[in-house]
């Protein structure tokens, strides 16, 4: 797909992640719509983009967030492509987190991102593209399970990295799951679902942990040049 002259809808722009991404595809011409939690940071970037249609949501009400979508297609006079990068970590083993906390990390990790793509499947053109972030962990946890099980097994290495983090793996195992089965949907239109499970990168975002305290973790990757290799990615589409 070619990037310049897109319309894209950035969902999560007022994120370290996201507004990496709305900043990246605007230098490379994509026409924006941007879509943010936060209503001062969301005015600044649009304003610093040039002034693209811009819209406050809250994560948690899955109505707003499925509306986002035919929103930015009305914006922008069509619509070839959708980012989500909304995303909440949290932590604890799993009798130290609440019930509430654990149904929070699956409504933004997983619902609110489904909501939005939901929303926006029946309005992004023909060959256009839907991309949410999940990132590697529930890839590990199935390692480590799979290994676990094994006759003999005595551990993993991943056992570290994972230990605290149940409920936020299983939030991002849910949306991964749920973009596998919706890829399959939108073939027949040539729609092309992006499931990205990058490395934990370099963006503050576990230091933001709305409980607990996260594993011990080696440091994460450069955010602005695995922006622009998930760029990389979409032009080849």
């Amino acid at each position: 797909m070619e990037i310049s002259g897109a319309r894209i809808l950035v969902v999560g722009a007022t994120g370290v992640l996201g507004g990496l991404a709305a900043c990246a595809l605007a230098e490379r011409g994509a026409q924006l719509a941007l879509a943010g939690r936060n209503q001062v940071r969301l005015a600044a970037l649009a304003r610093d983009l040039g002034g693209p249609p811009a819209r406050c949501f809250e994560a948690c009400d899955l109505d707003q967030c499925s509306g986002l979508g035919p929103w930015a297609e009305r914006a922008l006079s069509g619509l070839e492509g959708v980012l989500v990068t909304v995303g909440a970590a949290g932590f604890g083993t799993v009798e130290n987190v609440s019930n509430a906390m654990a149904g929070h990390l699956l409504t933004v990790n997983a619902l609110c991102p489904m909501a939005v793509l939901r929303g926006a499947a029946p309005v992004v053109a023909d060959k256009g593209f839907l991309l949410a972030i999940t990132g590697g962990v529930h890839d590990r946890a199935a390692s480590a399970a799979g290994a676990a099980g094994t006759a003999g097994a005595a551990g993993t290495e991943t056992a570290d990295d994972l230990a605290g983090t149940a409920d936020y793996t299983a939030s991002k195992a849910a949306l991964s799951g749920w973009l596998g089965v919706l890829s399959e949907e939108l073939a027949p239109r040539s729609v092309t679902v992006l499931d990205i499970r990058s490395p934990r990168l370099d963006t503050g975002f576990t230091e933001r942990s709305l409980t607990g305290r996260p594993p011990a973790l080696p440091p994460g990757a450069d955010a602005r040049q695995a922006v622009h290799s998930l760029l990389d990615g979409i032009t080849s589409i």
